[in-house]
């Protein structure tokens, strides 16, 4: 059955479930020097409309770690810069590849090429949805705090697409989750209402940092401006001040709580290199699970 990954609310609570236990134990497999080669054979596009480090590796290495292969296109390699109907180049590359992974600006991008494919289409980043992110993030936390239902997630800072699919995954796995934005950079209104219409547990957007972390048992952080928006850099920078993770906003969370950040960070802004640079962050633990969560989608929705 072809199945697309363009936002968590494609998936199940199983299916979540499957893929961070699945990532879980590819990781383990890796470590143990087991060699994975459940996609030789098979080819996926990563078709790049933003540029990425940490995405773009990740997805590579994953494919590469499961025997199959990759061929990667920016934004000036494909078509879509001379503006040929996404249904084409949906049809097409589906002939050419098991697989898409797409990173782009607009969601409707994804879901345009997902309509059309015959093969599966990954969302890498939209500015609407970050989904396989939030997998590798939810990730971590399970491998450093346990049961993710039993947890309290803070968010501080923009109300970003990272924002949008902590919101979802709290919809879905049911744990309590916290948003501290400042006014008018807030989540996504109809990603907000219906997370907290669906929720077993609260849904929570607040404008205090200090709120947010008081009870947390993760709290999660993301640059100010995300690509696309350097034009507003000055005024969000003028925005989001209060809102830096540093060791006195650190002070006012539980001392077991730990501090995760998607990368790239820029230190002196929205995280201060005594944070980062902390025990209790955990942003490089969380960049390594990308590949291990990416194998575990790669495998699951390419290889069946």
């Amino acid at each position: 059955m072809l199945r697309h990954l363009r936002s968590l609310q494609d998936c199940t609570k199983e299916e979540l479930g499957f893929f961070i236990e699945r990532a879980l134990e590819l990781k383990k497999e890796r470590q143990a020097g087991v060699a994975h080669r459940q996609l030789t054979g098979k080819t996926i596009g990563l078709i790049f409309e933003k540029p990425s480090t940490r995405t773009r590796v990740s997805f590579e290495a994953a494919m590469y770690g499961l025997g199959g292969r990759v061929i990667f296109l920016s934004g000036r390699d494909t078509q879509l810069a001379r503006s040929e109907p996404l249904k084409d180049m949906a049809r097409v590359m589906a002939r050419y590849v098991d697989g898409m992974v797409v990173r782009t600006f607009g969601q409707n991008v994804v879901d345009e090429l997902a309509c059309y494919s015959s093969v599966p289409v990954i969302n890498a980043l939209t500015d609407l949805h970050h989904p396989c992110q939030i997998l590798s993030d939810i990730m971590t936390v399970i491998e450093k705090k346990g049961a993710i239902e039993n947890l309290k997630i803070a968010w501080v800072g923009d109300g970003n697409n990272v924002a949008n699919s902590w919101i979802q995954a709290a919809e879905l796995l049911g744990f309590e989750l916290i948003l501290a934005c400042p006014e008018g950079y807030g989540p996504d209104p109809e990603i907000l209402q219906k997370g907290r219409r669906n929720a077993a547990k609260p849904i929570v957007l607040v404008h205090s940092p200090e709120q947010a972390v008081a009870e947390a048992d993760a709290i999660n952080v993301d640059v100010w401006t995300s690509m696309g928006q350097e034009g507003q850099e000055d005024v969000r920078l003028a925005a989001f001040r209060g809102y830096q993770i540093n060791a006195a906003l650190l002070a006012k969370a539980p001392s077991h709580a730990i501090v995760l950040h998607c990368l790239p960070a820029h230190r002196g802004e929205e995280i201060t290199e005594e944070v980062l640079e902390s025990d209790r962050c955990v942003a490089f633990d969380q960049a390594e699970n990308k590949m291990h969560m990416h194998k575990a989608i790669l495998e699951k929705l390419i290889g069946g």
